[in-house]
């Protein structure tokens, strides 16, 4: 018999607000908006645990925060043309990032990019297919000729990876990188 939702909300996710309020506070530019993040991420986590609770509940509870986090920025940066009529009647200023953010984004894009880095070679590239280059699981699956089940487990294990990975937990990383390569030696997806 299946645990109650709350309790297993309670335990799994619950216990990691602390951890979940640094990284937001480390890695969000509005610190005012860390509150609001928090509850949207809790309110997705939930939302998905009702449906199908997650293998491994703090790298999902950190992966939808990050999607969150990269929806808000998405939304932020799409400006209907037609509601503005005359493009230059935005007046956007292409230089507003500051000096401290460019260097923070850097640092970010240092960090994910070493993460991506010690990926095993087909995660990094099942990774890079659906996450960089935006190719479906279906297509993914279709060019690296495997199924989608595995593309799916590649996928999982690989955000598990990195967010590990970007929350400084070296060890974590290395146990579960000697994990996937033990699952491609299995035939899980060609070498």
């Amino acid at each position: 018999m299946e645990e109650p939702l709350d309790n297993w909300f309670k335990r799994e996710i619950l216990a990691h607000e602390a951890m979940l309020l640094r990284y937001l506070m480390r890695v969000w530019p509005r610190k005012h908006e860390v509150q609001d993040l928090r509850q949207e991420t809790y309110a997705r986590v939930y939302e998905a645990a009702m449906t199908s609770r997650p293998v491994s509940p703090r790298a999902f509870l950190f992966t939808t925060a990050h999607h969150l986090m990269t929806d808000r920025v998405r939304h932020e940066r799409i400006v209907s043309i037609e509601a503005v009529g005359d493009i230059e009647a935005l007046n956007v200023l292409h230089d507003e990032i500051s000096a401290e953010q460019l260097v923070s984004a850097r640092q970010e894009l240092k960090r994910l990019a070493a993460a991506m880095d010690r990926l095993p070679p087909r995660c990094r590239e099942v990774m890079w297919l659906r996450r960089v280059e935006g190719l479906s699981q279906k297509e993914t699956a279709e060019r690296l000729g495997v199924s989608v089940k595995a593309i799916e487990q590649q996928v999982s294990k690989g955000g598990r990876l990195l967010a590990e990975y970007m929350l400084g937990e070296d060890v974590a990383v290395s146990s579960t990188k000697r994990e996937f390569e033990s699952d491609d030696d299995r035939g899980h997806g060609k070498p």
